[in-house]
């Protein structure tokens, strides 16, 4: 939204609403709009209208305020009150004040509670959401190690909507990860990223996927050792092919010894729920992956 449009809104909003979302208030418990809703949709930001919470993240704590144990990939940013006791969350887009979040809770398995204003949201159900993001919808994969690892590093980028480690580029159909990893299976560890275009571009992701990895090992990446650690891009439309080749000769004319492969996306196998986001469930980092600026 453009800083014009931005200051609009501002002046659009009511006394209370100005009084939470800029001036960081609090609006009363069990009196927002959102707090007893579970529809399925998407919480956005009143303020600036970023995508902030799926309604499968909002859960009953009853707090009295909506409350949410998981947000967007990189649309909430978490900065510690001036007290130095709480830890404020606010619209990452536009910093429009949304609430504060807790952990150690034990509400739900990841233990963590966006406690949110109602007044800070606006609600869309999934077939509008959909209907108005789709020609934005682009997605990716990305095979450089262990999948752990990879996805770590994409799910909080601003403009990914969501991340999905899992196996392809083999010929076994719905492949274990015992499978790929102990049998002849062609697959690759590999990541799925859906990203809205408009937000992040194809080729600022695969920078980054160059940036984590090093795409000069063949079949291993780090302590991992196996075809199905080796470096790949699936690209899904022509462009990403051309987008891809090009930073490659980018790396090559650097020096770069580049032994990533460029093929068609094919059949794409959701790996075990255990792998998915497992750094964020686990709160370990990464053992074979890590940033190292190369653009």
């Amino acid at each position: 939204m453009a800083e014009k449009d931005l200051e609009k809104r501002k002046n659009e909003l009511s006394d209370l609403e100005k009084h939470v979302i800029l001036y960081k208030g609090t609006e009363r418990p069990f009196t927002g709009k959102y707090y007893n809703h579970f529809s399925p949709g998407i919480y956005k930001c009143k303020l600036c209208g970023t995508p902030l919470y799926k309604s499968e993240f909002k859960f009953d704590s009853g707090c009295g305020w909506p409350s949410f144990d998981d947000e967007l990939p990189g649309a909430v940013t978490k900065k510690l009150d001036a007290d130095g006791i709480r830890t404020e969350i606010t619209c990452t887009n536009c910093g429009a004040h949304l609430g504060h979040v807790f952990y150690g809770e034990g509400f739900t398995q990841k233990n963590v509670r966006h406690c949110v204003n109602s007044i800070s949201l606006e609600f869309e159900d999934y077939e509008s959401s959909l209907t108005e993001f789709a020609n934005n919808l682009e997605t990716a994969i990305f095979a450089g190690g262990c999948f752990w690892g990879v996805e770590h590093y994409f799910q909080n980028i601003k403009g990914v909507i969501s991340t999905e480690v899992g196996y392809t580029g083999g010929y076994l159909e719905n492949p274990t990860y015992k499978q790929v990893g102990y049998e002849n299976t062609g697959h690759a560890e590999a990541v799925k990223v859906v990203f809205d275009n408009s937000i992040v571009s194809f080729e600022d992701l695969c920078k980054i996927f160059f940036e984590i990895h090093d795409p000069e090992q063949i079949n291993r990446q780090g302590p991992d050792v196996g075809e199905q650690y080796r470096s790949e891009i699936f690209y899904t439309t022509e462009e990403q092919k051309i987008i891809s080749e090009k930073l490659i000769a980018i790396l090559i004319s650097k020096g770069f010894n580049v032994a990533t492969k460029l093929t068609p996306a094919g059949a794409f196998y959701p790996a075990e729920d255990y792998h998915q986001k497992y750094y964020q469930k686990t709160g370990k980092l990464p053992y074979c992956h890590f940033y190292q600026k190369k653009f």
